[in-house]
């Protein structure tokens, strides 16, 4: 039996639509600009492959629990996002093969801290504090998925006013693609999480904001600014 110096941190979990057990989280990757339009809006304009940063596991927040806005930043951004939760192990995976890997899909909201990632930007530096925070992953519930992944309808809204409204056909690079591509990088496991970017539409948080989220045929996802 290993002993620990420490009690080793709990798992985090996220609930899976009308099972009693939970999805461990091993790990969560995003996907920057994947939308023209948004990669339009944040300055760039072209079909480079996909690139990838990092939120730690516990950044996420489970549905039933609001995030707290972070420290440090006077610009808390929302973008509205397809999750794909994996669910089977594979590495140097084919486009083809992708989906095979797919165990199903949440909505999810990738929050930023957009003062801090603009300044990191300018001077050639990560973006892990803008990116990587506490609560900075809210999740709905996974819904299991066979078959083709969601092209429908993607939106968030703000206090009731739609903020970003799309659909997930407009992404860039498509869930296979994106899983190929990771799995380039990284031995793909069972509970990986994999934010597969936002449209366009971001924009700011402050405290006391109601936010719905939407993925069509997912879920929902809802939560208040603590």
């Amino acid at each position: 039996m290993v002993e620990f110096a420490l009690a080793p941190p709990p798992v985090p979990v996220v609930p899976v639509e009308g099972e009693a057990g939970g999805f461990p989280v091993r790990r969560i990757l995003c996907v920057g600009r994947n939308y023209a339009a948004h990669r339009r809006e944040m300055g760039g304009d072209d079909r480079d492959p996909p690139f990838f940063f990092a939120k730690p596991a516990d950044a996420v927040v489970p549905p039933g629990r609001d995030p707290v806005y972070p420290p440090r930043t006077a610009n808390l951004h929302h973008e509205i996002e397809l999750v794909v939760a994996i669910g089977a192990a594979g590495r140097d995976v084919a486009v083809g093969d992708a989906l095979a890997l797919v165990y199903g899909y949440a909505v999810g909201v990738d929050l930023t801290r957009r003062d801090l990632q603009n300044a990191a930007k300018d001077k050639g530096q990560p973006w892990d504090s803008s990116k990587g925070f506490d609560d900075s992953a809210p999740i709905s519930a996974i819904r299991r998925w066979s078959g083709d992944p969601p092209q429908g309808r993607i939106s968030i809204s703000v206090n009731g006013t739609v903020k970003q409204d799309a659909t997930v056909a407009d992404m860039i690079w498509n869930v296979a693609e994106i899983i190929s591509e990771a799995s380039k990088l990284w031995a793909l496991a069972p509970g990986d999480l994999i934010y597969t970017g936002t449209p366009e539409g971001v924009g700011p948080l402050v405290r006391g904001d109601t936010v719905e989220g939407e993925v069509e045929g997912v879920g929902r996802l809802a939560f208040r600014v603590a």
